[in-house]
């Protein structure tokens, strides 16, 4: 190529390298001219069409970084759903249809070894999974735990694999939900027990059976607190993927109960269809099945980065919060439809109340301490508590935690589930900073609930307790014929855990073993399982009830092997367990001093 400099009037010849290099020149050259010819709108707006597309290169990429390497776990095929009328009443099929589980294989014992605790995250890494190894049991105690949950795993590996809950006796199933429940509740006790194989089995039928896509009616609460909490711990114990997309998955599905223009959620919604509903029975849902999904849903969006989990449940929180209180007690029912509680309702610790009170002290934990609003009535609560329903029996003065039936006429009935009280009582204590008060009453109520054991034949409580009162008597409590069944139940044992752990008295360890010894002689099946009992106060013939409740394996046996645990594998500064015991990762608080005092 040639180029003459007019200037001088001289030829020059370019060589191929200078001729790009030119032609560059001129291409930019004319780009220049073109760009100062556009109007300042113009130019403008192509400048904000190229940031644009550089923000969005960036995001998809930083976005396509974070996904990990190994390939997702192909769920199964899905199974085919029940006839339409099927609803939560539980169905007994008989043994022949039972399908088989994993053929066991012959295969050495391993050793167990000590592996270490891993912490979990600081709070805004909490949507990452905290992976934990266990070392399996360490004492005589804890080896009798873990083999009283293989012998109730065995029975219902044997009868009742893939379904709800086993019958032990007459060694068939029973269904409630079709989701496998108590195979999916106790998958993090397998974990924290460090039952590899008997984890791996029950991995292998959620991967490939675990089906929510089915005509069937659940329970908000009962599913959220068994099913979506199991799956959520698992997940962050396991560090597997594979249970947070089937939490993601239920979730989706239970969320349409909570879109109600009250915020107070229906308390039932069919899986497939996702259609909520009030329950069969009336208008109401009960204040401690609506108050006690927060948690879980709060953080199926830290482990997903999906807001409208935990959106949808502080919106029923804020809904309660807003509502007049007595003292900070609240009825048992609450309408979805207004919003607002039932007039003349009960208020108890008790079934419909207890779980309520439970979760405003740990859903202000989770928060890290930041939501005031649930402390606040919390504590309100408690003085509550202290001013209408705690009472002292005659003659011995225990302390007990009574009812206000239609809110206002004192009761002296207690429920066993109101033994969750002295375990939150002693929390709120401990790890979050309330008075010492706080736990004086837990310690009180705690040796009040070992009582409704001890002073049982079996050794084992009923499912509801009267307290005497009056100058005179003789007997502290006493029990009415309907109230003697024992079904298995886990609080007394939860509130056990959390006094040992937080007082260091050992006196609340042998308790604790106390409870389990009678459970082994009373609610033991020969062949395999454990059955609830229909008259604690017989002990010649208690009378099992041929049922075997999911919380055994996922909340009793739990604590139980946690209680005797002398490695605190789940220190409760770091984990907090949900209305089922099952753990999740807190935000890092302040470790307390532990306060050693006699009980």
């Amino acid at each position: 190529m040639q180029w003459h400099d007019r200037s001088s009037n001289v030829v020059i010849t370019l060589e191929p390298g200078f001729q790009n290099l030119t032609s560059r020149r001129s291409f930019f050259s004319s780009l220049t001219r073109g760009w100062g010819s556009l109007t300042r709108l113009q130019r403008n707006l192509i400048s904000a069409i190229v940031l644009l597309c550089v923000v969005t290169v960036v995001f998809r990429y930083l976005q396509y970084s974070s996904i990990p390497d190994e390939p997702q776990i192909k769920e199964g095929e899905p199974k085919v759903a029940g006839a339409e009328e099927l609803a939560q009443i539980p169905v007994v099929v008989e043994e022949e249809h039972v399908p088989q589980p994993p053929k066991e294989e012959p295969k050495e014992e391993p050793k167990p070894e000590e592996k270490a605790v891993v912490a979990p995250p600081p709070a805004e890494e909490n949507h990452k999974p905290v992976f934990v190894q266990f070392r399996g049991p360490q004492n005589d105690r804890q080896r009798a735990v873990v083999g009283a949950f293989k012998h109730a795993w065995k029975a219902y590996k044997a009868h009742a694999w893939g379904h709800d809950e086993l019958m032990p006796l007459t060694k068939r199933y029973s269904e409630w939900f079709r989701v496998g429940l108590t195979l999916v509740d106790s998958m993090d006790t397998m974990l924290i027990m460090n039952l590899q194989e008997e984890f791996s089995e029950s991995r292998q039928w959620v991967s490939e059976s675990l089906n929510f896509d089915i005509n069937q009616d659940v329970n908000l609460f009962e599913i959220t607190i068994r099913v979506l909490g199991g799956l959520l711990s698992t997940y962050h114990l396991s560090g597997d993927s594979l249970f947070l997309d089937k939490a993601r998955d239920l979730g989706d599905r239970l969320l349409p109960c909570l879109n109600t223009a009250s915020r107070i959620p229906y308390s039932d919604v069919n899986l497939k269809s996702r259609e909520a509903h009030p329950p069969r029975w009336g208008p109401d849902s009960s204040t401690s099945e609506v108050s006690s999904i927060q948690i879980e849903f709060r953080e199926l969006s830290r482990a997903t980065g999906d807001a409208r989990y935990g959106d949808a449940a502080e919106a029923v929180s804020i809904q309660l919060h807003s509502q007049a209180k007595m003292d900070g007690l609240v009825p048992i029912f609450v309408n979805a439809q207004t919003g607002l509680f039932r007039d003349g309702s009960t208020i108890t610790l008790g079934a419909r109340g207890d779980s309520y009170y439970e979760y405003l002290l740990k859903q202000w934990l989770q928060s890290g301490k930041e939501k005031s609003y649930l402390v606040q009535d919390y504590k309100s609560a408690v003085q509550g508590i202290r001013r209408h329903l705690v009472r002292y029996t005659e003659p011995n003065k225990w302390a007990f935690v009574g009812e206000l039936l239609r809110g206002q006429t004192f009761s002296p009935k207690m429920d066993h589930l109101v033994c969750f009280l002295p375990g939150t009582l002693a929390l709120g204590h401990w790890l979050g900073g309330l008075p010492a008060e706080d736990l004086d009453l837990a310690k009180a109520l705690m040796r009040t609930c070992y009582q409704m054991y001890v002073q049982m034949p079996t050794g084992l409580s009923p499912e509801i307790v009267y307290f005497n009162m009056y100058p005179g008597a003789t007997e502290d409590l006493y029990v009415k014929p309907a109230d003697t069944h024992n079904l298995l139940r886990p609080e007394t044992v939860e509130s056990l855990l959390y006094l040992y752990r937080i007082t260091n008295d050992p006196q609340y360890r042998e308790w604790g073993w106390k409870i389990f010894e009678a459970f082994e002689k009373y609610t033991k099946v020969r062949d395999g399982g454990y059955s609830s009992i229909q008259n604690v106060r017989n002990p010649d013939n208690p009378q099992m009830r041929d049922k075997m409740e999911s919380f055994f394996l996922a909340e009793t046996l739990k604590y139980f092997y946690l209680l005797f645990d002398d490695y605190e594998e789940v220190p409760l500064s770091q984990w907090m367990f949900n209305t089922e015991a099952h753990p999740l990762p807190l935000p890092r608080m302040a470790v307390p001093t532990v306060n050693v005092t006699a009980v």
